[in-house]
């Protein structure tokens, strides 16, 4: 089979490969579609910190299903999407139902190889009928269960004013679910094409540009009082401590994203407005149920968010090319 292969930061190559043997209790999926991720592009970086080389990426996933075990309820030609966090069911995190921050979790593309192939061998529980959803679709359940996952975790309520820093598609994300819940959303970001997207196509309220100013501003978009809920959706360690500034008293603070360096905050600050930060890792089952259910409802505008797609014999080039902030790439999905 044929897969694209990140040999190292910043060098691709398109090898080929064994077809993958179906492991007992696996299925054996046909990659059809790979939505493009932000850690798919840090780990062409050479910046994601779980990660080792070479690696065959790609964890946002849909395809057809090739074979199943014997008695699953998987058939042959069956559209389905992949859960890629391969959680090991045994450790103290996977007792408590937590199987997204396994102990021993195996995030395919991170930590071991993924799906920018045309086949792979998954344990059956990770994978999920894609229902009346078109695979190109499907591929986006991943990132948008990202998203999904951070507004559970901070609890959002429809009394809440929420600000999501950083436009990216996970930042998208959570603003999709945010306005789900009935919140009021606010996005700040340093890109005005983002913002407008965010006003446009995913029905946020409020925008602020993420510039000296932004505090001030923030206080009088706010009555004075900052935020119920900060998302940081940035990956950069710089607006992630400075997110502290906008909360409110008893305000909730969710980190989605994971960065290399250490994040610190002014205790007092934090401590005088009794804040609570949430660290928010990949997703649960409820989440991509969440999705699906929103993508049926048609709160998700899936063909907007797609912007870039291409075929995966081309990836090489096109993964450099869409990998520059001039692409205006939103998402990118590989066809296989």
């Amino acid at each position: 089979m044929k897969a694209l292969l990140c040999e190292e930061p910043g060098r691709l190559s398109l090898v080929s490969r064994p077809d993958p043997v179906r492991g007992e209790g696996d299925v054996l999926v046909r990659i059809r579609h790979v939505g493009i991720c932000g850690t798919d592009f840090h780990i062409f970086a050479g910046k994601h910190p779980f990660l080792q080389y070479p690696r065959v990426m790609g964890h946002e996933l849909s395809g057809t299903v090739v074979e199943a075990p014997t008695g699953s309820a998987l058939k042959s030609g069956q559209p389905v999407y992949i859960v890629p966090y391969l959680s090991c069911g045994r450790c103290h995190a996977c007792a408590k139902g937590l199987t997204n921050a396994c102990y021993n979790i195996e995030v395919l593309g991170v930590h071991c190889d993924g799906g920018m192939a045309e086949y792979v061998s998954v344990p059956q529980q990770n994978v999920v009928p894609t229902g009346d959803i078109a695979l190109a679709d499907a591929a986006m359940i991943e990132f948008l269960a990202i998203g999904a996952h951070g507004i559970k975790r901070g609890h959002v309520a429809a009394q809440d004013r929420v600000l999501v820093t950083g436009s990216g598609p996970i930042g998208m994300s959570a603003i999709i679910f945010a306005k789900a819940r009935g919140a009021h959303v606010t996005v700040m970001d340093t890109r005005r094409d983002r913002l407008d997207f965010a006003i446009e196509r995913l029905g946020a309220d409020a925008i602020l540009l993420a510039d000296e100013a932004a505090e001030t501003n923030a206080l009088e978009q706010t009555g004075g009082n900052g935020f119920d809920v900060v998302v940081d959706a940035t990956g950069n360690a710089i607006p992630m401590q400075r997110g502290f500034n906008f909360l409110a008293h008893g305000a909730r603070y969710v980190l989605l994203s994971v960065v290399r360096q250490d994040i610190t905050f002014a205790d007092p600050e934090f401590h005088k407005r009794e804040a609570t930060l949430y660290a928010s890792r990949n997703a649960q089952p409820d989440d991509f149920a969440e999705v699906v259910r929103q993508i049926q409802a048609g709160k998700v505008p899936t063909r907007a968010l797609n912007t870039h797609s291409g075929p995966l014999t081309d990836g090489v080039a096109l993964f450099s090319e869409w990998a520059k902030p001039e692409a205006g790439v939103i998402k990118a999905i590989f066809e296989i």
